[in-house]
């Protein structure tokens, strides 16, 4: 195969980024759309005026719906595509701090967004990405394969993911679709800010990366557009790290 613009063009392609109005997620949107494909994306606000000037959210030529996935009704009254789907993104995620993922309805919460929604999502949408032979990217974390101090709910159901992403690129891949996963490490986004504002907690941060910097969100999405393209056509069930060696 040659390598060209035309390998990683998505001209033509529909795509669903749930967790798409902000952070790793909405990184993933845009690039996609540069790339020319349609894109959606799932946010838990009314409208996406209502992201207007938040830093991180960027949802120009992006369609938006509002989609709250810790509600199984929500998922399921979600718009449809009636001519395929090529490409379904689930980057939804929650964590939360202070120790509160040790009190069981808030484990419970961090479960049923991190992990259950997406299986949700998976199998909402099945259908949509098979008529297409599509592909299918979850978005994991570095923390599904070691300790995430204060956080159990979080930790497990990153690593649930993990191994959701392994069985359904193997039950799935033998219909045609293709379901992979990125384990992203530090990526400054709102959802880090707790260690990225802070300049002790920074700075400890980036002496823990081999590459010296925090990851971007498009640090993640050049690995989803990858996953997604004729160039990774031969990968199922895999989840790719991303972490500038944090992991190491």
């Amino acid at each position: 195969m040659s390598i060209g613009a035309e390998t990683l063009g998505l001209e033509g392609k529909t795509a669903l980024v749930v967790g798409g109005s902000s952070g790793i997620g909405n990184g993933i949107a845009q690039l996609f759309r540069s790339q020319g494909a349609q894109v959606r994306v799932w946010g838990t606000r009314a409208s996406a005026a209502d992201y207007d000037g938040e830093k991180g959210s960027d949802l120009t030529g992006l369609e938006y719906e509002q989609v709250d996935v810790s509600d199984p009704a929500s998922i399921d009254a979600a718009g449809t595509f009636p001519d395929g789907l090529d490409i379904l993104v689930l980057a939804q995620g929650t964590v939360v701090y202070r120790r509160k993922e040790f009190e069981i309805e808030t484990f419970r919460r961090v479960i049923d967004i991190n992990l259950i929604s997406v299986m949700h999502c998976c199998t909402r949408f099945y259908p949509s990405i098979h008529a297409k032979q599509g592909s299918i990217i979850v978005i994991s974390s570095i923390g599904a394969y070691k300790s995430v101090i204060g956080n159990p709910g979080y930790a497990a159901s990153k690593a649930g993911v993990v191994g959701l992403t392994r069985t359904l690129g193997d039950a799935w891949g033998r219909e045609g679709v293709r379901v992979n996963g990125i384990a992203p490490g530090m990526i400054a986004t709102k959802m880090t800010a707790v260690t990225t504002e802070h300049p002790d907690r920074l700075k400890a941060a980036v002496e823990s990366i081999s590459l010296g910097r925090l990851g971007l969100p498009e640090d993640v999405a050049n690995a989803a557009l990858y996953l997604v393209s004729p160039l990774a056509s031969y990968i199922t069930g895999q989840t790719i790290i991303v972490d500038g060696g944090r992991s190491l």
